[in-house]
This record gives C-alpha cells, structure tokens and sequence, in this order.
C-alpha cells in the first residue's frame, strides 16, 4: 500500500522541542551583549514618554538568595513591558556597600582586628569584598535575564554617590533637620554601635521576670511609709542599677493590699495575677486610689542609697506587669522622655560592649544579660525581690548579627522627623500604593516613629562631615564646610577623611562660630546605611542624565517600609518637600511547600542558581508570573515541576504554531479579513480579548494574572478546540488551498501575539521562537510594539454565535467521553454522532458547516429540532460507530472509501487531493 503519509502537510520545523534553557540560555544572553540589545531598545524609544523604575540597591554580601530573584524578575517584567509599550524605559541596577556586615565579613573571614588597622587599610579591604560581591552578583542577576545597563550601576561606594549623599546631609542640616543629642536609642552590643528601627527585627528570646518592691521612703495623706512598698514588674533586671523613679498612671485605680506582713502597692486590675504569679492566695485590700493621689511619695532604690520618686505617665498600660513601671532614663525610650519631663537625669552603666560599669556598684565587668541573675540575687538576699519567673516573648535583636539589642542613651546625630513629619504624611497620600495597604502601613509608620538616628560608630561607611572646635567643642558646620567635603569626596571618594589631617579637610582660614579657635576634630562616626541608599533618589535619579526625579515606580518587598521606602521619603521631603517617587509595589516573602519560612536550619533553602541549572531562567521567572507576589510566596521543588510543565505546554504551543506555518510567506499568502472563515475570525476575536486581558494584567501589575490568561488561552482554547479543529484542514488540504491559507493567516497573528505578549515573562524563549517566525520583522522581539485589540477584527454577532456553538460542542465531547469510557469507540473519529436541537441551537447549527470537523467525528446526523429539547440542554446526542472504512491518509471513517479505483484505502476527498498533487505513491 503507498505511503500515503507523505502527502500530508505534517507541522515541520527546526524549533527544538526540548528548551534546554540551562543551556540555551547564556547563548542567547551572549548574543544580546553583542548586539547590545539594552541600548538598542532606548535608541528605539528615545523621545518617547520615560518610565523610570528606581532600583533599591541589594546589599553586596553573599549570593543571590530567591527573594532578590523575585524582587529582579518583577522589575524586569515591568521595564521590558513598559518598553514594548512604547516607553523610554532605562533601567541602573544599584548596590548597596558600606556598614556592618562588610566589616563583620573582613573581621572573621581575614582575622583582621578593625581597631587596631589603620582605617584606610580596612576601608579598602572592605571595598574591595564589596567589588567583589557586586560583580559576582551582576553576573548572577544577568542570569535571570534581567535587561538593564550592567556596565553602568549605580553603587553606594562610588566618589560621585557619596558626594551627593554628603550634599543631602547639608541640605537637611541646613533647614534645622540635623541635631545632636542624648537619648535611649537601639544599641547592639554585638556590633557595638546604634541602630536605627529599620535595623531591628523581632525574635523570640527567653527573659527572667521579676516583681520587685521599692520601699516607699515618704508617703503623703494617703499612703503611709510605715512597712509599704510600691511593686513593678520587669524582664530586664539588669536595668534595675539604672533605675530613677517609678511611674502610674495618674487616672488608674491602684489597690494598697497586705499581704505576708508587707503593704504593696499595685494597680486594681492587676491584683489578682500578681498574686496569682507571686504564689500569694492570702491577702486582702486595704484602700483603693487614684494613680494622681500618690504624687509626692518617694521610695527608695532597693539596692542602693539613692531616692526612687513616684512620677506619672502616659505610657503606663495595663497590659502586663503592675502598673507601676520600673523607670531608667538610660535605657527606653519612654523612660527617656519621662525621665525629661521630671529633669531625672540620665544614668547609663552600660559601655559600648554591653558590660556595666562603675556606675552599676556590685556589676562592674558583668555582661548585661550575665547579669540579671546576680540582680536578681542581690534583690532577693536584701528582701526585696517578690516573686521570679521566665517567659518566651518578642524581643529586638540586631538584623544583621541576629543578636538582642539593648536600649542605651548616648550622645548621636540624629534627624528631627517632627520637622518633616506631617509633609510625609501628606505626600503618602498623593502616591499610587500597591497592594493599597502600604499606605496605611507606612503611614502609621512615619506617624508613631520617633527621631531617625544616623550616626554609626563604624568604620566602613560615608563619614559624618562634622568639625568640632578643640577649644569649646562646639560643632562647626557650616555651606562652605558640606561643600568643601562634597568636591572632595566626589574627586577622592570618603575614605580621604582618614587620609588628610583636619586642615585639609575644610576650607582654609576655618574658624569656630562660637570662639573663633582654628583648631578642630573631625567626626568619628559613619552615617547609618539606610542614609546611603536613602539618598539614592538625589545621587542616581537627579545625577544621571536619561533619567527623572521624581521616580515613576520603587519596587521592593515589604521589609522596606521600614527601610528603603522609609528612609528616601524621609530625605526627598525633607530636602525637596516631595516624595521621591509616585508609585510604591511591594511584594512578599517566601516559604516553601508547606508553607514554612525559608531557614538554612530547616534545610528548605531553594537557591535561584541551583532552579537555573536544573530548569533554566525562564521556569524561574514563569514560576515568579504564576504567583500571587503581594502575599507570602511558596516555593518547592515540586512545584517547579508543575510550573515546568505548564512551561511545556506553552512551548509546545509554540512549536505547533511554527511547524504549521512551514512554507507560509506571510508577504504573499496571508489573506484578508474578509476572506477568513467563520472560524478563523472567531479566533482572532479571542485573540484580540486575550491582549485586552492581558494588557490590563500588565498594566495593574497582576502578573499572575497575565500568566493564567496566556496559559489558559495556549492550553485549552487553542490546544483543545482551535487547533484541535484545524488539525484536519492544516494536515489534509492542499498548501495552496484558501481554506489552508485562512488558518495560516490566523495562526502567524496569534504567534506574533503570544510571542510579544509573552515576552516579559519568558524572554530568552520567546527571542529563541521569533528567530524561526517567517517573514521579515525586527532583529529581535523585544524591539517590537506591544500588541493592540483591532477594532476591524471584532464581530459581536459571530462571537455569539461561536460562544454557543462551544457550548454544544462541549455537551456532545461529553457524549463521546461517555461512550468511549463504555468501549463503544476508541479515538473520537471512530464515532458518528446523531444531534437533537431545539429550535434555536437547531438554527445555529443548520447554519455551520463542517459539524464533522467542529465535533472531530467522522459523520454528523443533524436531527430535525425538537421542543422536547429544553433551552438548558441545547442538544440531545446520541454517539454511534460510524459507518464505513478507515482512510488511511486522514483518518476519517467513511463510506467512500474504496470508491476510486487508483486509492482504494482513500476516502473521496483524500484520493482527489492526492491525484491534484500528482504525486507518485507507487510501491
């Protein structure tokens, strides 16, 4: 029997139907550097509308972990989106360099004592680790096929950048913003140095707590002296050598209950769980009084010989504890500013270590948390300790050493936030927030935060550009001084602070403000970090020429309220009385499969590099698209699986669409809208609401969304009807054939479509399909224009009608799917179908051709309509085996087959085609 096989116009293409990315990937990359695609892509759009995408510099330590994937891979979605779109779209990728952990990293790793180097020796070496770190992971981010000017980053380190970021210190100086003060800041002990509250995190930690009595040594009219004590609560009994009053509320009931011989003092509604706690069952109430009517009574420290007086508070709750709150003005915040209001002073007997000091008598050398257990004896052998306990609470640590931290008052520069505070609020207001809720998060953020700390006792960092004058220690800063420093960083860079003398630091002929002394000494300390890329709008946005200030978008996760979001409004507002930026996106974090966070403990790390070389690039970011990244995201292994088969799918997509466009020139053999088929042009109505779909996807940010219409549009309405339906007329007609060209013409608009709208997500994929597309177009899909709904290509008449014909065709699948599950046929072309309708699908039916085709069976009985048929049903099908032989060219059953004596195993349309082609078939 002749090959009849071969007649056929089989898909045929050279696109592989493995991606390979792992290896595919880095050549593409490779030949994007060499065209340099990012440049040509600005060249493209050059006087067009901009969209600037300010990068939130990652901090150069360490590889790539899967959340600076996401955060990349969602920028890159939006700049290449926005190019297609017609925008003049750059992109500076930043790092951020200086602080701690660079100078842990060079401590530990080269064994290198940063106090006893020479400053500009360290500053090198920590320079130098960040270099490296920056190159290592530019090179990893390229990776993910992030397009972006990777020759020209912007990096916190740089002369030009810290010259800025010295300029924005002037600025804010000069308005009044910039002060230096005492107060109870965020120490870490581990680090030795302050920290701002972008720099602390929340942590479980096991604390003793303890009830303790203060002797009252002067009662007033109502509470006498005689055997009473006033009772706090704490879990910082290390805190108590440093204790200067006892603060109530002045508007709570408190409760004078003896107890044991003893009259304590607490509030009403917390009697009964200090007792409780205390183990006391045993006591009764002797009088009850306002907070307010204990003013003037003073206790006494319950170890050393000093006076605790009876003060009053806003900040006292009745939350926890006694409603008499131990109070150490050295030590919180709260504390701190009570401690003001009644001129208390400040005692501090904790050094930069965490160790006490002298002014902590009995403590002196002990770590502060060794020691709250000889606190906590000395209070218990002197008789005033109530009643000692533990308990499992949050409590800040260090983010960066994963540390406790504690409070402690010293001497910083800090930035008066109530000067800004309220500008804040209302430029928040006029920024575009996504999710929604990041307005009212960082509002009540900026609205409760207190004065930003910005003074750093490191090292390896832009030095504060403060003179003091050796005579009166006044400090000396003044235009002349910020600029002098700024030109001299922007030529040497920062680390010429500790190259030069004082002299040659300032302008010549310096002299102090205050006394007129020429003789001065610089600051020691660094800014804070959150200051560097808090300048980042000033230095980047405003000092590089094709960009725009203020920034059309920041994008980062939702740590950087706290963070970066943070620290630019607070210097853009300050300095130019507008926010940086007019829109905010934030994502997520991760957690694997089971919906737990990522810890290297738990072993459920996924590292971005290790998905790269398994999958390849484009599965990472297809897995980034599919996820919801406005909550917590969810990562495993398996289900990168899935998302490599739904990768599959769309590839495979792909590869159907080339194989049947194999000889099509769409110069010459596309037709014209009018000469489609019915089918065809319902396609392309589809196609057009699927770009409307996802363009508004697109445009609000809802990737996953973008992901769900493409891939659902691939996988069932082409995959399971359209070119399911074509597969017949592609495979059997003629090449020439109108019918043929008219899903040709179909199938080159929605491959043009799918590849551009898909893009974003799947670059080096999408680059590999345009390059084997037909026909003359760009050198490369990402200098093309986004696609747009054609008004010419709608028909709502049609679309109606193809939507109900789906419908019916979905009720008599459903019968084959019966009758193949009861062995009655096996491929769906071994069935005829007998079809019912009712009086309107019987209309809609006698009005379409090629049923056959439609239902993919090889015979279609077309009833008369029936009014037994219910409009709900539509139709009533009834599958049969259809009559007749198999042709063996297109496989349809039917009873012409054997009719012509030249093809006896073709049906009447095959062996016509086939004697048309004038093929030889003999054996």
């Amino acid at each position: 029997m002749p090959d009849y096989r071969q007649t056929l116009n089989l898909p045929k293409t050279n696109f592989p139907m493995r991606g390979n990315l792992p290896n595919r990937e880095p050549e593409m990359q490779k030949w994007w550097d060499e065209i340099d695609i990012y440049q040509q892509v600005l060249e493209k759009r050059k006087g067009a509308d901009s969209f600037i995408l300010h990068d939130g510099p990652p901090y150069a330590n360490g590889d790539l972990h899967i959340g600076h994937a996401l955060n990349k891979i969602l920028k890159d979605f939006i700049i290449r989106y926005k190019s297609l779109k017609g925008y003049y779209a750059p992109y500076i990728p930043g790092w951020d360099t200086h602080g701690l952990p660079i100078e842990h990293a060079i401590v530990s790793k080269k064994k290198v004592d940063r106090k006893n180097v020479d400053p500009v020796k360290f500053r090198e070496m920590c320079k130098e680790y960040a270099l490296s770190f920056v190159n290592k992971q530019k090179e990893q981010f390229k990776r993910l096929g992030v397009r972006g000017d990777w020759d020209n980053p912007y990096i916190t380190l740089k002369p030009e950048y810290e010259a800025e970021q010295i300029r924005v210190f002037g600025e804010m100086l000069k308005k009044g913003y910039i002060y230096r003060g005492q107060k109870a800041i965020y120490w870490s002990p581990s680090s030795e140095t302050a920290l701002a509250e972008a720099e602390i995190e929340y942590r479980d930690k096991r604390s003793p707590s303890i009830y303790v009595l203060f002797p009252v040594k002067q009662g007033n009219a109502v509470l006498s002296a005689d055997n009473t004590y006033v009772v706090i609560w704490t879990t910082t009994p290390w805190t108590i050598p440093a204790n200067l009053a006892v603060a109530l509320h002045e508007d709570f009931e408190y409760n004078l209950v003896e107890a044991n011989g003893r009259k304590m003092v607490m509030a009403k509604a917390l009697l009964a769980k200090v007792m409780e706690e205390a183990g006391i069952s045993d006591y009764r109430v002797l009088s009850a009084f306002k907070g307010k009517q204990l003013e003037g009574v003073i206790c006494r420290h319950p170890l050393y010989d000093r006076e605790s007086p009876v003060i009053f508070g806003d900040h006292v709750t009745l939350d926890a504890g006694t409603g008499c709150v131990h109070t150490a003005p050295g030590h919180g915040e709260e504390d701190f500013y009570v401690g003001q209001k009644y001129n208390l002073g400040v005692l501090c007997p904790v050094d930069e270590k965490g160790r006490m000091t002298e002014q902590a008598p009995g403590f002196e050398g002990l770590f502060y948390d060794d020691a709250n257990k000889k606190v906590t004896e000395k209070l218990e052998e002197a008789g005033y300790l109530l009643n000692l306990g533990f308990i499992t609470h949050q409590y800040p640590h260090d983010w960066r050493t994963k540390k406790p931290v504690i409070f402690r008052a010293t001497e910083q520069w800090f930035a008066s936030i109530d000067g800004f505070r309220e500008k804040m609020l209302e430029e928040i207001r006029k920024v575009k927030w996504t999710p929604s809720w990041g307005e009212i998060r960082l509002h009540n953020m900026i609205a409760d935060r207190g004065d930003w700390c910005i003074s750093r006792q490191r090292i390896w960092g832009v030095p504060l550009p403060i003179f003091y004058c050796t005579k009166c220690g006044h400090p000396h800063v003044t235009d002349e001084t910020i600029d002098f420093v700024a030109n001299l960083f922007k030529e040497r860079g920062s680390s010429v602070w500790y190259e030069k003398p004082v002299e040659e630091l300032m302008p010549p002929g310096s002299t102090c403000s205050e006394c007129g002394h020429d003789k001065f000494r610089k600051e020691t300390d660094t800014m804070d970090v959150w200051f560097d890329s808090g300048s980042s709008h000033r230095a980047v946005l405003e000092g590089r020429e094709n960009l725009q200030w203020p920034a059309d978008m920041y994008l980062e996760g939702s740590d950087q309220y706290r963070g970066w979001f943070n620290s630019s409004l607070s210097t853009a507002v300050a300095t130019k009385g507008q926010a940086p930026y007019k829109e905010v996106l934030s994502h997520g974090f991760f957690l694997d499969g089971e919906g737990r966070k990522m810890s290297k403990s738990l072993g459920n790390v996924i590292a971005p590099a290790k998905v790269i070389q398994q999958y390849g690039a484009d599965i990472l970011r297809l897995w980034v698209a599919s996820s919801d990244y406005r909550a917590d995201v969810r990562i495993s292994d398996a289900i990168l699986k899935q998302t490599a088969e739904a990768y599959r799918k769309i590839r495979n997509t792909f590869r159907f669409l080339l194989g049947n466009l194999n000889g099509f020139d769409p110069g010459s053999d596309r037709l014209a809208l009018n000469e489609l088929t019915e089918l065809d042009r319902y396609a392309l109505i589809k196609l057009n609401r699927l770009v409307e779909r996802v363009s508004k996807s697109y445009d609000d940010y809802d990737f996953h969304q973008v992901y769900y219409d493409i891939h659902h549009f691939c996988t069932v309405f082409l995959s399971q009807f359209y070119l399911d339906v074509l597969k017949d007329r592609l495979y059997v007609l003629p090449t020439d054939s109108e019918v043929r060209r008219s899903a040709q013409t179909v199938l080159y608009e929605v491959l043009l479509t799918l590849v551009k709208i898909t893009n974003p997500i799947l670059p080096h994929t999408t680059e590999e399909v345009w390059k084997y597309i037909p026909g003359d177009h760009e050198i490369s899909v990402q200098l093309c224009d986004f696609p747009v709904a054609r008004e010419d290509w709608y028909d709502e008449a049609l679309e109606k009608k193809w939507d109900e014909l789906l419908t019916i065709r979905d009720v008599v699948l459903k019968a084959l799917e019966e009758a193949r599950a009861e062995k009655l046929i096996g491929n769906s072309l071994g069935a005829a179908v007998e079809i019912t309708p009712n009086p309107e699908a019987g209309e809609l039916l006698k009005s379409t051709d090629h049923l056959d085709q439609l239902f993919i069976v090889s015979g279609v009985v077309l009833n008369e309509a029936s009014s037994d048929v219910t409009a709900e049903e539509k139709v009533k099908v009834t599958v049969r085996t259809a009559e007749g032989e198999k042709c063996e060219r297109c496989w349809v059953i039917s009873p012409t087959v054997g009719q012509d004596a030249d093809h006896p195993h073709l049906c009447s349309r095959c062996a016509t085609i086939v004697k048309k082609l004038g093929v030889d078939l003999s054996e």
